[in-house]
């Protein structure tokens, strides 16, 4: 019999690849909305500005999804298709352990289980900012829930 946590995950490996059904510009609006609203302190920070006229494509690998964000006048942009300078690719239990802070991204990084391709240094500069980032700039619903959901696959 499965425990809770590993139920939990058979049912994210088998409803989260339905995202990527979703037409891109649902996607994109969602996405887009969430990112600036979430990270808007870092944002008028200047945290980002390293993306600017810059695109960093993000490839969640098991689920078939691509993104490529940039820096524009009014936030962060989001494509379905761009001249990327670094990618960034994984599956998406590594990229919820690095948003959870489960996992240290050097770790995730030199184990290759996530990997930045193109532009090293910008890609370094990305990771370091997103290693950076105080989890108290998310809404605190949204940080509890993914450091609950980050734990847990953290302890399968």
């Amino acid at each position: 019999m499965l425990s809770p946590k590993k139920w939990v995950l058979k049912g994210a490996d088998r409803l989260l690849p339905l995202v990527g059904k979703v037409p891109f510009v649902v996607q994109r609006l969602a996405l887009q909305q969430a990112l600036n609203r979430c990270l808007a302190e870092p944002l008028r920070e200047g945290g980002f500005e390293v993306l600017r006229d810059r695109w960093l494509c993000l490839r969640v690998l098991d689920l078939k999804l691509c993104w490529y964000l940039t820096l524009g006048r009014d936030g962060l942009r989001i494509a379905e298709r761009a001249e990327a300078q670094v990618s960034i690719s994984g599956n998406w239990r590594e990229f919820l352990l690095l948003a959870s802070r489960q996992e240290d991204p050097d770790t995730l990084f030199f184990r290759r289980r996530l990997v930045i391709e193109g532009d090293t240094e910008l890609g370094l500069a990305l990771k370091n900012l997103i290693d950076s980032l105080d989890p108290e700039v998310l809404p605190p619903w949204l940080w509890r829930n993914l450091e609950r959901a980050g734990k847990g696959l953290a302890a399968v």
